[in-house]
């Protein structure tokens, strides 16, 4: 009798889930999801990483997953405290012989692999491609490769097929009968933390939710004008509105391409179709480079030989959080993404670039604040993409600086964005004579 553990991460889904076909491959078969007690404690940037935006899209994604497990004889069982832990607990309780996971490319996953691989030697551990178009070992993924910058990968990849994505099993496993689901929450989960009204309406969580609204989003014109709308800050027709789903897991690049293909055979191909493409193939770069780049996607100096000059000053970097800096555009992009969990790409470029810039602030705690609030926070797109500002990634032209007005004159023109978001901006200068606080997280 062999039992399998799968360890879901970020990949709660049953259609086009490799990784739990992989699993399947068993006796017996148990599906765990941690919840990391790390998540909602300050860390070395002075605020949690799971803000409440995308804890309570991640509840709802569980709560749906759980349903489509039990349809199918499973149930997920959700551990609390810390997953090396928990994993190494269920290993041993029920003699089991194979891990398998998504692929891993964060430092903190990593460390829990290498951790349990070290006291289960026997332990038969296998990571599997969920979250990308291509498997690893498709092409060239090496950091000096990856290093030349996107234009290089992206010639390397378009000329390769997209697989066809996996069907949803029918079926699963039995879990062993010892295994008992728990839902309660722990007591170290902040009393905020439970409230289920926090974060935009538009986004709910779930692989269900995912399916109608990329269904929706295909049986509309708007894939045919995107590249033309996707730089404006606020309408929710402006973006694919997919990230969020894609972040969590709960759908799949392939299945996305798969439907895109489809909406250009039907609808015809233009330049705008083949954009949500080719952002698709950004994402994916930023994911194999954090894999090949390791902790250095966490370094001040980046992929830089030296760290670039930058301060911490705690009440600008308070003032940036919840905007009250003396730029209006940025102040309504800071309390959008206050208030929803969510940001147009266009505005996160606008307010990184205020950060690093302006502020002249350490990029990595502005880094810290969008992984907080994002509701669709993904640990490469979010690190990548603050590197590329900053000037320590792979931008050939060592980052980006914004020029407000401009931007401000250019996607602002009638200033509505500025009025919904924040129509009263501090007549005050950035800096006083007193210190501020760090915001709450």
């Amino acid at each position: 009798m062999t039992t399998s553990l799968y360890w879901l991460t970020s990949d709660l889904r049953l259609d086009d889930n490799p990784a739990l076909v992989r699993a399947a491959q068993a006796d017996s078969l148990i599906c765990v999801y941690c919840i990391d007690q790390r998540w909602f404690k300050p860390h070395r940037y002075h605020v949690s990483s799971m803000g409440t935006h995308r804890w309570r899209f991640l509840r709802q994604s569980l709560d749906t997953m759980a349903e489509q497990l039990r349809i199918r004889g499973q149930f997920l069982q959700i551990r609390y405290g810390l997953p090396e832990q928990q994993l190494a607990e269920l290993i041993r309780r029920h003699k089991v012989q194979r891990l398998i996971c998504s692929r891993q490319i964060a430092s903190d996953e990593l460390r829990i692999l290498k951790f349990l691989s070290q006291h289960f030697p026997e332990l038969i551990i296998e990571q599997v491609d969920t979250a990308t178009l291509f498997d690893t070992g498709s092409f060239d993924i090496s950091l000096e490769t990856l290093r030349k910058g996107f234009t290089p990968y992206r010639k390397q990849v378009e000329t390769l097929s997209v697989p066809e994505p996996l069907q949803a099993p029918g079926s699963l496993p039995r879990a062993p009968l010892q295994v008992v689901p728990d839902q309660s929450l722990p007591d170290w989960i902040p009393k905020r933390y439970q409230q289920s009204g926090s974060g935009s309406a538009d986004f709910i969580g779930g692989e269900n939710a995912a399916s109608e609204h990329l269904e929706a989003y295909f049986n509309s014109d708007l894939p045919s004008d995107y590249k033309n709308v996707r730089d404006q800050l606020d309408d929710w027709e402006n973006s694919s509105r997919l990230s969020p789903w894609l972040a969590a897991g709960c759908l799949s690049p392939r299945r996305i391409t798969k439907r895109l293909l489809r909406y250009e055979q039907q609808k015809g191909a233009n330049e705008s179709s083949y954009w949500l493409y080719f952002e698709l193939l950004w994402r994916e770069y930023f994911h194999w480079l954090a894999l090949a780049q390791k902790d250095s996607l966490f370094q001040l100096k980046g992929l830089r030989s030296r760290p670039p000059h930058a301060c911490l000053h705690p009440e600008r970097y308070r003032k940036w959080c919840h905007g009250n800096t003396p730029w209006p555009l940025v102040n309504a992009c800071m309390r959008q993404l206050q208030a929803t969990g969510y940001l147009s790409n266009r505005g996160r470029q606008i307010a990184a670039s205020c950060f690093v810039n302006e502020l002249g602030m350490d990029w990595r705690y502005g880094a810290a604040w969008f992984e907080h609030m994002l509701i669709d926070f993904d640990v490469a797109s979010n690190w990548g993409n603050w590197q590329y500002i900053a000037g320590v990634g792979v931008d050939p032209r060592g980052g980006r600086h914004f020029d407000l007005a401009a931007q401000a004159s250019k996607f602002d023109v009638d200033g509505m964005y500025v009025r919904r978001w924040a129509p009263h901006t501090p007549d005050s200068a950035l800096d006083s004579v007193d210190a501020a606080d760090w915001p709450i997280g």
